[in-house]
């Protein structure tokens, strides 16, 4: 009788958003009916078509939208990379891209030749300075810093404030990440919008891991053409000064020695977001390019609102008159976030993508949910086990570390799950 109730007073509160022109109110009401599994009225079912139907256009007219910019960017050859076609067809057979709709790209390889020696370099990179400790003051730290990292798995949002915490995230989330910022790129490239001057404000960026994907996708490119002087500037906004660093160290370890190196230009300042009313002035306006944001929204609903209300003065006053936001975000942790449980419906995911941006004051370019599956709900434990050991290539030699160190008993692989999103204010 009780859910009786509830649905009857859920359906005239529906029906007065409607009377009111109140759109976002009746979307709201009409998610939380769907998700209860009540039957919709012929009024719901109505207007959910209508819904449906607002948005498909809305979509195409952005794509059409983006499809203008990229004609637009091929134009202005003196300021753009120009996508190279044999380079596209390379990155997508050698990452074997699936595109299962319009907005879900499945990836399960990757460019070996670069991964490989980079993935190489950091396990070795570790392993000289673990070597430099004595084992049970090393062990110890160790395991505090992973502590701290293990609130990612509980819904929690982690502090990296730890002596050792950059080395366990370069260890366990860094290569993935690195290798979802490579995809992104990619992805802006494709479109030719990736300047051959390139200004990028990084929030919250840790060990510079947006930096990192760009490089390599960089590298990936020299090898195919010739390519024009590109230069970065690089502004890294990070709370954690020992993220900071060690991503300078392994950048100056590995990225500055090679023949190709990248020219970039790195401007550090350490900030928590939190006080940006404290360090704006230190940051030019109207000047970036792209401002990123790669997995630094928040699990706490205060949190949250207050960050987003940040970014958004920074949108406002960083970046350039045509310049872009960047904003990377887990699937499962931006459902999550809305108490929305993931699903295949397109529709749905709309509606969280334009929520999601409509907090951050920011109207929607394209987006692509990229997965290392053919799906955008979650695969059980055991069989996306063996679908990763069949499917998706292993960190080969970052695996012995994790063994060693963060005591894990199974081999990892490349995954990716993150929505890659495309934004103008």
């Amino acid at each position: 009788m009780s859910n009786i109730l509830v649905n009857w007073w859920r359906s005239r509160q529906f029906q007065a958003a409607i009377k009111r022109g109140n759109e976002r109110q009746a979307q709201q009401i009409l998610q939380v009916i769907e998700t209860s599994g009540a039957k919709l009225s012929l009024l719901q079912k109505l207007y959910k078509k209508q819904l449906k139907t607002e948005q498909s256009l809305a979509f195409y007219q952005r794509e059409l939208a983006a499809v203008g910019n990229r004609l637009q960017a091929t134009l202005q050859e003196d300021n753009y990379l120009i996508p190279e076609q044999n380079f596209i067809q390379f990155i997508r057979n050698s990452f074997k891209f699936i595109e299962h709709d319009k907005a879900i790209l499945q990836c399960t390889g990757i460019e070996a030749k670069v991964f490989d020696d980079f993935e190489n370099n950091l396990a070795q990179f570790l392993l000289a300075d673990f070597q430099k400790r004595k084992p049970d003051a090393l062990k110890k730290k160790l395991n505090k810093a992973i502590q701290d990292l293990e609130q990612l798995k509980r819904g929690g949002d982690p502090k990296y404030d730890l002596s050792l915490s950059p080395h366990v995230y370069l260890m366990k989330y860094f290569l993935e990440n690195v290798y979802c910022s490579y995809l992104a790129w990619f992805l802006i490239y494709q479109t030719g919008l990736l300047p051959k001057n390139l200004k990028i404000l990084d929030i919250a960026a840790g060990p510079g891991t947006v930096a990192y994907g760009l490089a390599l996708l960089l590298q990936s490119m020299s090898s195919f053409e010739n390519l024009p002087q590109t230069h970065i500037s690089y502004y890294s906004l990070e709370q954690q000064p020992q993220l900071q660093f060690r991503g300078l160290q392994f950048w100056r370890h590995y990225i500055e020695p090679q023949q190709k190196a990248t020219n970039a230009y790195f401007r550090f300042d350490t900030a928590d977001i939190f006080d940006y009313a404290s360090n704006q002035n230190k940051i030019p306006n109207n000047f970036f390019d792209f401002i990123v944001i790669s997995h630094c929204f928040f699990y706490d609903h205060e949190r949250r609102i207050k960050a987003n209300k940040i970014y958004q003065s920074v949108f406002q006053e960083k970046l350039a008159q045509e310049g872009y936001v960047l904003l990377i975000v887990q699937g499962r942790k931006l459902f999550n976030s809305y108490n929305i449980p993931q699903t295949e419906d397109i529709y749905r995911e709309q509606d969280l993508i334009q929520m999601f941006l409509t907090e951050l004051g920011l109207q929607l370019e394209w987006y692509k949910y990229l997965t290392s599956t053919d799906r955008r709900t979650p695969i059980g434990g055991t069989n996306f086990y063996n679908f990763a050991r069949q499917n998706l290539p292993d960190l080969k030699y970052m695996n012995p570390l994790k063994r060693k160190y963060l005591n894990l008993g199974f081999d990892a692989n490349y995954v990716v799950d993150d929505y890659v999103i495309l934004a103008k204010r």
